[in-house]
C-alpha cells in the first residue's frame, strides 16, 4: 500500500503522523511511504531519518494525498486540505467530527473512508487510541493551568502547592476518566487540594483508593457543580461521551458565582467542551475572559509536546497502521471489532451511531 504522512498545518500543531520507527517497519512490510518534507522537524525528526528508513520526501502536502491510498496524520483535515482527500482514500487521524458539522459534511462529500482514532474502542470499552493523547493532555491541564493562575496573566495569583503558613489551591476536576486521572495526579503532586466528579462509582472508588488523601471524590450532580465552582481556584473539564458532543456541565451563568481570576482548562474542547462558554483556541492564543474567568480551551494541546505525543501516538497506532496496510481497511475493520468502530464515515455516509445523533443523516454534495 502507498501510504502518506503529511505536516501538519492546523496552527501550532507540531506532531508527525509517525515516528521514522514506525516508517521502518511499513517499509520492511513492502508498503511505499510518502513523508511531506519537513513533516517531523516539530517533533525531533528531520527528513534525513526518515529516508534512512526507507520513505520517500515530497515537496508539497498535495503531492502526499494525491499519492496515497491511505493518509496516517494527528489532526483532522483543515479547510484546506477538504479539496485534496480523494474518494475511496483511507485516511486515519484523530476526527473528532461531533464538534464540527462543517467537517464532517466536508467528509462525507470527499467520499473518503474516515477512521477516526478516538473511536477506536476495545472490548472493555477503553479508548486505545485516544488514551495517550488524554495522559498527556491531562497532565498538561495542570501544567498550564497553573501557569495561568498567575496574576500577570490574568490569574487570581495563586500558587497550587501553597506555601507553609499558606492553603494550598484548590482544584476541581470534572470526570475520573483518563484526563481526570492524570489531572488529579499531577496537581496532588504539586500538593494542591484536589476534588474530583464523576457520574460513575466504580472510577470513583477507584480513585479514592489509589490516590492520596488530599484528593476526595464526590458524586456528580449540577448541585455539587454549582457548589465547588465558587470555591475552587482551577477547573479541569475532562469529560468524555465516546464520539458524541460533550455535555454543558458548567453553564453561562456559573461564570458569576466563580471568584475573578479563577481558570477553567476545558481538556474537552475537541468535542465541543464541557463548558457553555468554551470556543477553540490555539497555542498561539491560548486564552480569553469571560465574567474575568480565564478559559484555556486549546483544541490541540498535546501539539505544544510534540516529542512525546508523536512518540506515545506511534506507540498505539501502529498495529492498527500495518493492520490496515497489510490487509485493506475493508478486511482490516472486518476481522477487527476494535479497528471497526473506529469508522465514523464510508464513502459518503455515516456510519457511527453517535455521529448521526450529533447531526442526523447528512448526505453528500451531488457529484
Amino acid at each position: 500500500m502507498e501510504i502518506g504522512i503529511p505536516k501538519e498545518i492546523k496552527n501550532n500543531e507540531s506532531r508527525v503522523g509517525m515516528t521514522p520507527a514506525g516508517v521502518l517497519e511499513l517499509t520492511h512490510r513492502g508498503h511505499t511511504v510518502f513523508v511531506q518534507s519537513g513533516a517531523g522537524l516539530g517533533s525531533g525528526f528531520p527528513d534525513e531519518e526518515y529516508k534512512k528508513v526507507g520513505a520517500r520526501i515530497l515537496d508539497t502536502i498535495g503531492q502526499v494525498y494525491s499519492m496515497s491510498e491511505m493518509i496516517v496524520k494527528v489532526k483532522e483535515p483543515i479547510k484546506e486540505e477538504y479539496g485534496m482527500v480523494q474518494k475511496g482514500q483511507v485516511i486515519f487521524t484523530y476526527f473528532h467530527f461531533a464538534s464540527s458539522e462543517r467537517l464532517t459534511q466536508a467528509m462525507i462529500d470527499s467520499r473518503a473512508v474516515c477512521l477516526a482514532y478516538e473511536t477506536v474502542e476495545d472490548e472493555d470499552g477503553s479508548l486505545p487510541l485516544l488514551t495517550p493523547m488524554s495522559e498527556v493532555a491531562g497532565r498538561m491541564a495542570i501544567q498550564q493551568g497553573a501557569k495561568y493562575l498567575e496574576k500577570p496573566v490574568k490569574g487570581r495569583g495563586v500558587l497550587l502547592g501553597g506555601v507553609p503558613g499558606v492553603p494550598p489551591g484548590r482544584v476541581l476536576v470534572l470526570g475520573a476518566g483518563t484526563v481526570g486521572i492524570q489531572a488529579a495526579k499531577m496537581a496532588a503532586g504539586l500538593g494542591a487540594h484536589v476534588t474530583i466528579l464523576d457520574v460513575n462509582m466504580k472510577r470513583l472508588r477507584y480513585v479514592n483508593d489509589v490516590m492520596p488523601s488530599h484528593v476526595v471524590t464526590e458524586f456528580s450532580s449540577e448541585y455539587n457543580i454549582r457548589k465547588h465552582v465558587r470555591s475552587h481556584d482551577l477547573i479541569v473539564g475532562g469529560v468524555l461521551l465516546k464520539g458524541g458532543k460533550a455535555p454543558k456541565l458548567i453553564t453561562r451563568d456559573m461564570l458569576k458565582t466563580m471568584r475573578p481570576g479563577t481558570v477553567i482548562v476545558d481538556v474537552a474542547v475537541d468535542q465541543g467542551g464541557c463548558v457553555e462558554t468554551t470556543r477553540p483556541t490555539t497555542h498561539e492564543n491560548p486564552t480569553y475572559l469571560i465574567d474575568d474567568v480565564v478559559h484555556y480551551c486549546v483544541a490541540n494541546m498535546p501539539g505544544a509536546v510534540p516529542y512525546t505525543s508523536t512518540m506515545a501516538l506511534t506507540n498505539v497506532t501502529l498495529p492498527y497502521v500495518l493492520s490496515l496496510a497489510d490487509k485493506g481497511w475493508e478486511r482490516a475493520c472486518r476481522e477487527d471489532a476494535s479497528l471497526q468502530k473506529g469508522l465514523n464515515i464510508v464513502k459518503g455516509e455515516i456510519v457511527y451511531e453517535e455521529l448521526l445523533e450529533a447531526f442526523g443523516p447528512l448526505k453528500a454534495a451531488t457529484a
